[in-house]
This record gives C-alpha cells, structure tokens and sequence, in this order.
C-alpha cells in the first residue's frame, strides 16, 4: 500500500480558503499606499504626460489613486496648486551644472537652456502650465535653478540692474519655442507615425498649398530633406546662441 495517499497533501491545505485555518495559511493583501502630497503630485504628473491639461481634475485624480476628490483636497487646496506643485516638481529634472566662471557664463546658461528644453518636450503640458502660474512663483526647484542662474550672471559681471530681466528673456524664449515644439509633437503622438513620416505624409499637399510661394515652397521642401528633427534642434539653437550673443554686448570689456 503506497502511504502517501494516507498524507494530507499540505499544499491544498493551504489553498484551501476557510476562516477558521491558520492566519499564516491565508493570502495576504496588499496594502494600499498612504495617500501624501509626494503621491498625488507624482500621479498628476503621469495623468498629464499622458492625457494634457484638460484632463486633469481632482475627481479623475481621485480615481486614479483610489481615493475620493475629498481625500485628494485634504493634501491640496485646488486643481491651480496641484498644477503649481507638478509644475515644480517637473522643474526638479532640469540639469544645473557646477557654478561658471566668468568665462563659462554662456555654457552654464546653454546647459539649463537645452535641458529646461528637453524636460518641456518630455512633459508638454508644462509649457501650457506655465503663463498661469504667476510671476511670483516659491517653488523649490524654480527658486534653485533662478538662484543658479543669478549667481552665472553676477560671475560674469553682468550688470545686477538687469539681470532679472536677462534671466526672463532666456527662459521666455526657451518655453516660447518648446510651446510649438511641444504641440507639434503631440500632434505627432496622435498620428500613429513617427515625425518623419509624418512630414513626408503631409509634404504633397504642402507643396501644393504653396506653390504659388516659392521662396515658402522651397524652405518646406529643405526641412522636410534635412530630417524635422534635426531642424527643430538648429533651430532652437540659432535662437538660443543669438540670444546670448545679444546679452554678452552688455558683459565689461566687450569690443564688438
């Protein structure tokens, strides 16, 4: 007689689902993550990557989290501050390098330049976030990288009556751009196709729409043959370095 067949088998002992048995026997739950500021900042942040602005409220949030909209405004008081605070944390991606020397003032600014760039293109919503934020604007991470470039621009000696608006001019025409950036490659997110094939989809009836302009014509055709993307990185670039070129007329010593 095989006496195996007289063992229990342990396994569907402890499968088996009945209260009285052994709490150890039972599954266990996962439990939810504690609802905090951290948390609901974060799962903001991945609704707007993935849906934009206008999908964005503390109901849909709330659900998202599986949690009421009351639950979400004991941690933020309104849809405007969890904007402020996405927008910050989003700010927290930007690259700041080591402080310049003088010399390195164009470099520094070049490197929060094409990185606050970058972190746009990558959370699009933001350059639509941003007029309505304010001008007087605490956030953590917007305070750090101001302050960072405070300090490039007084190492360059550049003069302190104009430095704010230095700063703003840079950062205006860094979000300025992103903006079209950023809505063209959405555009090409809901497509399906990649952006060159996009481009070489609508080039057709590009050239027919302008064809009775020539000079326009010609200009299309020359991104459409140079790669869209490397166009879109000339000319973010041309600008920025333009820009620079402009402001280093007012650093001591320029002979132009």
């Amino acid at each position: 007689m095989d006496r195996r067949a007289e063992i229990p088998q342990q396994e569907n002992i402890i499968s088996a689902s009945h209260p009285g048995l052994s709490v150890w026997t039972r599954p266990q739950r996962r439990p939810r993550p504690a609802l905090n500021r951290e948390l609901i900042v974060s799962e903001a942040i991945t609704l707007l990557d993935a849906e934009g602005m206008a999908a964005l409220s503390m109901r849909t949030l709330g659900a998202r989290l599986n949690a009421g909209a009351t639950s979400i405004y004991r941690h933020v008081a309104t849809r405007d501050q969890l904007i402020e605070l996405a927008v910050d944390a989003v700010y927290g991606e930007i690259a700041i390098p080591e402080l310049a020397t003088a010399g390195q003032w164009r470099d520094a600014v070049t490197t929060c330049a094409e990185s606050m760039r970058e972190v746009i293109l990558r959370h699009p919503w933001i350059a639509e976030a941003l007029p309505g934020v304010g001008l007087a604007y605490l956030g953590p991470n917007v305070l750090r990288l101001n302050e960072f470039l405070l300090r490039v621009f007084d190492a360059a000696e550049f003069p302190r009556n104009e430095t704010d608006t230095a700063i703003s001019t840079v950062m205006g025409y860094v979000v300025g751009i992103c903006l079209s950036e950023a809505a063209w490659l959405t555009t090409v997110a809901r497509s399906g196709a990649d952006e060159q094939q996009l481009v070489d989809q609508l080039l057709p009836t590009l050239e027919r729409i302008t064809s009775a302009h020539r000079r326009i014509g010609e200009s299309i055709v020359a991104r459409a043959e140079s790669g869209i993307g490397a166009v879109r990185e000339t000319k973010f670039r041309y600008g920025l370095e333009r820009i620079l070129d402009g402001l280093a007329t007012r650093l001591p010593g320029w002979a132009g």
